[in-house]
């Protein structure tokens, strides 16, 4: 057998194959769907895709908490608030899902307290009447609280060695200082405080509907859906509100922290800058300014510190939405020896895209990307049921999915240009550099505009 190399088999005889010319962007599906709120204050959106003959299902309720216990007492609320109600226990809840060919599985931040499930779609009574149950009655018995409890400090206490993790929280505390957004892990100790007293109680004040989502997508007539969760969660009531978290301060440039970490021998940058939320008219120029500086792999930075110089394995930048507020963050690890050379080369790419904004084929290739990737994460069912609950906390639906690829089509190279500059200027952006401060800071020190804070810990 003759092996022949990547470059031989990309050439004929006649010289290199052609790439195919792209095809025409299809538009978006045209999804029937049903947008309304329940008497108990629940919104829900039902979209018939009946691609498969699955349901899935999200709900997102308003979890915040200023009380010092609140993340740890929510995290464990999440752990166990499947682990036993009023009608099942841990066994049946999950015998029931798994005869009916589904799962459910929570999670929780400082923002919201998450609820997924999915389903055969001759499953949903059964889905809906467990999701109703956990709700209502979860239960959260002594021993469940204790045993998951104690998994969850084991837990915390591995994921605060890791580096991401430690740079997310230097970065959340620079920038937002003690506002209850930087409470995304708790702290083990306090984990070791929460009682099943407080669990349940928690659940009595803040599992609530009103103000909450519930996205359903899958095989089913919406209307049907939606007339079935409405049984389903009839015994779901409450006259107070859902906890929405706090509004974020808005971000201003400045300094870079360095933050110590004595011994690592490679290094976390994260940048973080003001953005658009997805309801501003200029969003969509701004999606493709951010793919274009580091928003997928053949953008600006991504060539620059990966593919050029072999700086890091990875670089990135994306958006964050967090209630209304939006904002752009860039990230990369590198080693000490090129952490400063890796910043100077990203904040010349801001710099860059501000004062040398994309050329015509620039913006063409990353609005391609954008209808692409986007049609490609919605096309499954559950893709979809996660892009509309994102969207659902800023009031969006599907007309909002459907309608976007057309206003990325619209979008000008001088809006892209001007979206640049407005947002991507270096004197826009501060963020946290977390590595060896004694190999690190006198290089950085060099370039100017960083401090150095106190240790992390580890």
């Amino acid at each position: 057998m003759i092996h022949r190399t990547a470059e031989e088999i990309g050439r004929t005889t006649g010289g290199p194959r052609p790439v195919p010319q792209l095809g025409e962007q299809r538009a978006a599906a045209d999804l029937s769907s049903v947008d309304t709120t329940l008497g108990n204050g629940l919104r829900v959106l039902a979209v018939r895709k009946a691609n498969v003959p699955l349901v899935e299902l999200r709900v997102r309720i308003p979890f915040a908490g200023a009380d010092q216990l609140h993340s740890a007492t929510a995290e464990v609320l999440a752990e166990t608030i499947l682990t036993g109600t009023a009608r099942r226990d841990r066994v049946e809840i999950d015998t029931e899902l798994a005869l009916i060919g589904g799962e459910m599985n929570t999670s929780v931040d400082p923002e919201r307290l998450s609820v997924n499930g999915n389903a055969l779609a001759s499953g949903l009574p059964t889905l809906l009447d467990v999701l109703a149950d956990v709700l209502i009655s979860a239960s959260y018995v002594d021993n469940e609280v204790g045993r998951e409890s104690a998994r969850l400090v084991e837990r915390l206490a591995v994921s605060r060695t890791q580096p991401r993790v430690i740079a997310r929280e230097a970065l959340l505390k620079h920038v937002y200082g003690e506002h209850p957004v930087t409470r995304e892990m708790p702290e083990a100790e306090d984990v070791a405080k929460v009682t099943p007293e407080a669990v349940r109680a928690l659940h009595a004040r803040a599992v609530l509907p009103r103000g909450s989502v519930l996205v359903i997508v899958g095989d089913f007539a919406p209307e049907a859906a939606v007339a079935d969760i409405e049984k389903a969660l009839r015994g779901w009531q409450s006259d107070a509100e859902a906890a929405v978290l706090p509004e974020l301060p808005a971000l201003s440039g400045g300094d870079v922290l360095l933050v110590p970490r004595g011994g690592a021998v490679q290094a976390q940058i994260r940048l973080i800058a003001q953005a658009l939320p997805r309801t501003d008219p200029r969003y969509a120029a701004l999606q493709l300014a951010n793919l274009a500086y580091g928003g997928y792999f053949s953008s600006r930075l991504v060539e620059n510190i990966r593919e050029d110089k072999g700086y890091t394995y990875s670089a990135h930048s994306g958006f964050e939405f967090t209630g209304a507020t939006a904002t752009v963050g860039v990230d990369a690890d590198t080693a000490n020896e090129v952490t400063a050379a890796a910043v100077l080369e990203t904040f010349y790419e801001l710099g860059r895209l501000a004062l040398v904004p994309p050329s015509a084929e620039e913006v063409e290739s990353v609005r391609q990307y954008a209808v692409g990737s986007l049609l490609t994460s919605t096309a499954s069912q559950a893709g979809l049921a996660s892009q509309l609950s994102a969207l659902a906390v800023s009031g969006l639906g599907a007309q909002w999915l459907a309608e976007h690829p057309a206003r990325l089509a619209a979008v000008t190279g001088d809006e892209v240009a001007q979206a640049a500059l407005d947002f991507f200027a270096p004197t826009r952006f501060t963020g946290v550099v977390v590595g060896d401060a004694e190999s690190l800071a006198p290089r950085l020190a060099a370039l100017g505009g960083f401090t150095v804070g106190e240790p992390a810990e580890s």
